[in-house]
């Protein structure tokens, strides 16, 4: 194939074409010899030709999405040769009619691996997990190559920028699917600017109105904040002189989406939120002097302004799992407001915005394994294990995305756990047969139950027993899903052991009652018990859990009971109906069977988002419900964007949390301002005292979201009250 375009662009095109892929060329920051050079304009002219009968939505040039993704990989990751040929050929084996040994006898079987391992799976038995398993595919690639999960990322990030041009059910599945499994993977990676921008454009385009109202708040505030900062730096950049400390301060933005997700946790305002706006100061040194360098940094600010010890966060000493390493402080300035400072060297700046690329080209050669390395064990192992393919992306995402903790075992070495684990999690995390086996826990020389939470620093020994077998109690007491998978491999090989003993039961009732022991009765069985394991079945008769009367009313039943379910009626209008055919944008109103979810309690007037499974009635969430981005990322196709339009009769359960000063009157203002000024219904009201101040949550019904906040803001008005919020 020449090194020409061919004539199916534009000479505008062309040229345009060319200018993306000089910029390409500028950003590359690695190695650039001649035949890295030519591997990179191979790769781009074969792309180039291969996408020529291509457009985007916009009506583009496709080529323009893989030299996009290629300018990500080189720039913003520093990715090398290997990386940027894959990204320009990324789309190659699944959207043209070249193939993946074309790509082997071209490229390489470098670059055909990677390719493989980032083009999609065509079609899978289930349907419903198609997500799950083309995800899966590529996270199995971390085993061999992590340039395959760089150049996604590199991908999905383009496509999150470009996802305005997309219908509107396609917006939520790919903006949902990017924050619970691509953001948190470019965490764990370590690229936290890519990971902060994926995060602010599924926002964007899930909950545009928070999106965009934060944004107006941090206009707004902008120059004012910038302003005080840099008043709040000038002593400090006296003090640095005076001791001749070179150092560059830097006021950086929280993301969009970090602010929303502090203000729903703290239940507070923009406003009232401090840290919005931070100082990161970066110095260079030699390696051997970073440590040195940084705390002589925080301390020479301890003797400007007054710290808050509580507030320090270390992680110079000991690094976070990505390689994040910084020291963070909060410090009061002269105005009474907090400042957050944060202080690292120029090869920890380099590592926290490249990750992963930077962290293996700063690494020393005789340095131990890091936390890094130690989660890419982890997901090798979560890999091995036989969950089912929607099971490993739930493990995946809820245990190697969350937050750590550190602890130790008797013998000093340091294990890493999610937060909130227990003592069993830790058993399991050593070895199988140690969590089968626990009985109890010593902790810090401490006798404790198994289900005790452990804190970063524990030293914990487990205690053992031969007589003590997995018990299905014990899910109760733990909080890693890997650790739940090690737990049911261990009960069903337990319950395997009752295999025949069981048998000799079920026949030995069946032939009592008369009945054939078919493996069709026992699936009748099974299904009214909600078993699917016929090792499961077998156990519970040797245990009396399932015996002669239960198989009896199942399989001689005498009546039927009968029952019946509660739907509820609205109308709505929806845009998409899942249907994977149709690329047209629906707009339609009417009647629906629909339930509404009670995780999130959506009422008129919220972003909501519907789901619609064969058979079931909607499922109504709000766009921003945490089950519903766990939803939207496995089932895409299931989505259908709904709108309210409310009838005024029906109303809707909401919870308003408010913390106020216990005075005698108090409930009198709450129960007036409800019945008589708003005439609204109250369903509960729970209050707690804690010395002079009441916590309480307050249960009524409503019929929008106008209606809610109008109860909010007077509930704040109350002078008694200190803060109100919308609980959920």
């Amino acid at each position: 194939m020449e090194h020409v375009l061919p004539d199916s662009y534009s000479s505008d095109e062309k040229a345009e074409i060319l200018r993306r892929y000089e910029r390409l060329l500028s950003v590359w920051q690695t190695r650039k010899e001649p035949q890295d050079l030519a591997a990179v304009e191979d790769a781009f002219y074969f792309a180039a030709n291969a996408h020529h009968k291509q457009r985007r939505r916009t009506g583009e040039p496709y080529i323009y999405h893989p030299i996009a993704v290629a300018t990500i990989a080189a720039g913003d990751i520093g990715l090398g040769r290997t990386s940027i040929v894959c990204a320009l050929l990324h789309d190659v084996v699944e959207d043209t009619e070249y193939t993946l040994d074309d790509i082997k006898q071209r490229f390489g079987d470098k670059v055909a691996i990677v390719i493989d391992g980032l083009t999609k799976l065509d079609k899978v038995e289930n349907a419903e997990s198609l997500q799950a398993e083309n995800f899966k595919k590529i996270i199995s690639t971390l085993s061999y190559d992590v340039r395959v999960v760089l150049v996604k990322l590199a991908d999905r990030l383009h496509n999150m920028r470009t996802l305005g041009s997309m219908p509107p059910h396609k917006q939520l599945k790919i903006a949902s699917e990017t924050s619970y499994i691509y953001a948190p993977l470019a965490y764990r990676l370590g690229l936290h600017a890519i990971k902060n921008e994926l995060e602010d454009l599924s926002l964007k385009y899930r909950d545009p109105v928070i999106y965009e109202s934060i944004q107006k708040q941090i206009n707004e505030v902008r120059a004012e904040k910038t302003a005080q900062l840099k008043h709040f730096l000038a002593p400090i950049e006296e003090a640095f002189k005076k001791r001749g400390v070179n150092v560059e301060a830097q006021i950086i933005e929280r993301s969009t989406y970090s602010i929303w997700k502090r203000m729903q946790k703290k239940q507070l305002t923009f406003d009232d939120l401090y840290g919005n706006f931070n100082i990161r100061m970066i110095t260079d040194c030699p390696r051997d002097m970073e440590k040195i360098e940084c705390w002589k940094i925080y301390a020479i600010i301890t003797d400007v302004y007054a710290p808050n010890p509580s507030k320090l966060r270390d992680w110079i000493s000991t690094p976070k799992i990505n390689g994040y390493e910084s020291i963070h402080g909060l410090f009061m300035g002269k105005d009474g407001n907090w400042v957050e400072v944060q202080i690292r060297t120029k090869r920890m700046n380099e590592i926290a915005e490249k990750g992963f690329t930077a962290y293996w080209l700063y690494r020393p050669e005789n340095q131990s394994e890091s936390g890094l390395e130690e989660w890419m064990k982890r997901v090798k192992e979560l890999l091995n294990s036989d969950d089912s393919t929607i099971d490993f992306v739930d493990t995946f995402t809820n245990d190697l995305f969350s937050e750590e903790i550190k602890v130790f075992t008797p013998q000093g070495k340091a294990i890493t756990l999610p937060k909130h684990s227990t003592a069993l999690d830790f058993a399991y995390t050593i070895h199988s047969e140690v969590g089968n086996h626990s009985i109890a826990a010593h902790v810090n020389n401490q006798l404790v139950q198994l289900d005790h939470k452990l804190k970063t620093g524990d030293q914990v020994e487990i205690v053992t027993s031969e007589a003590q077998h997995p018990q299905e109690k014990w899910f109760e007491f733990l909080n890693t899903a890997f650790a739940k998978s090690k737990l049911k491999a261990g009960i069903k090989e337990y319950r395997r052991g009752f295999r025949e003993q069981g048998e000799e039961l079920f026949n030995s009732i069946m032939k009592k009652l008369g009945l054939e022991p078919s493996k069709a009765n026992r699936n009748k069985v099974m299904e009214s018990q909600h078993l699917t394991s016929a090792v499961d079945f077998f156990y519970y008769l040797t245990q009396g859990r399932i015996n002669e009367q239960v198989i009896s009313k199942v399989l001689k039943p005498q009546g039927n009971n009968g029952g019946g379910g509660f739907l509820r009626y609205l109308t709505f209008g929806l845009w998409g109906n899942g249907n994977k055919q149709s690329e047209n944008i629906l707009d339609t109103s009417g009647e629906f069977d629909f339930n509404v979810a009670s995780c999130c309690n959506p009422i008129p007037g919220d972003e909501v988002v519907a789901f619609n499974f064969p058979g079931e009635p909607l499922q109504i969430h709000r766009s921003d419900c945490p089950k519903a981005i766990n939803m939207m990322s496995h089932y895409g196709n299931n989505i259908v964007k709904a709108k309210w339009q409310p009838k005024s009769e029906i109303a809707f359960l909401a919870a308003v949390k408010f913390t106020a000063i216990d005075q005698v009157g108090l409930l009198n203002k709450i129960t007036n301002l409800l019945s008589n000024e708003m005439k609204l219904n109250l369903h509960s009201l729970q209050m707690e005292s804690k010395q002079d101040l009441v916590e309480a949550i307050l249960s009524i019904y409503v019929h929008s979201t106008i209606e809610l906040n109008t109860l909010i803001e007077k509930l704040n008005q109350i002078k008694e009250i200190k803060k109100a919020a919308r609980l959920i």
